[in-house]
């Protein structure tokens, strides 16, 4: 992904919005998203999440019911997230924000892909879907 540069769109509103679970981002350009709460927490840019190099991605299971307690500027060019889950360590610049908002449903297609071959949850508390049973 490349760095921030002169043609990078530069959000000009970021809401939140609680009871849908979605953070509403617009864009210079005219772009606008809704990226759901759960979306930004399983993509977070976090070493923790995507490791610290590729196939170090950790999948992040049972956060479909995560919310965003806080949202902070990091200068001029991105936003800490704080989620209800305790997860504060991803920092999410303009440019990561508009490909996750552009690439939205490929990225989500491939979550729920994974998600699947690992037979685990969206939902908290449940980690696997099944489970094998013990070798002896």
């Amino acid at each position: 992904m490349a760095g921030l540069g002169p043609n990078t769109p530069i959000p000009t509103e970021i809401k939140l919005h609680q009871a849908s679970r979605k953070m509403e981002i617009a864009f210079d350009d005219g772009m606008r998203f809704e990226l759901p709460f759960e979306f930004l927490r399983v993509y977070s840019p976090s070493a923790e999440v995507r490791g610290h190099g590729p196939g170090q991605e950790v999948l992040q299971v049972g956060k479909r019911d995560v919310d965003i307690n806080n949202i902070e500027p990091v200068g001029q060019y991105a936003v800490a997230l704080t989620f209800s889950d305790g997860h504060n360590s991803g920092i999410y610049s303009w440019d990561y924000l508009y490909h996750l908002g552009v690439d939205h449903d490929a990225l989500w297609a491939e979550y729920l892909r994974r998600m699947e071959e690992a037979g685990a949850s969206r939902d908290p508390g449940i980690a696997r879907l099944f489970q094998t049973p013990p070798k002896h």
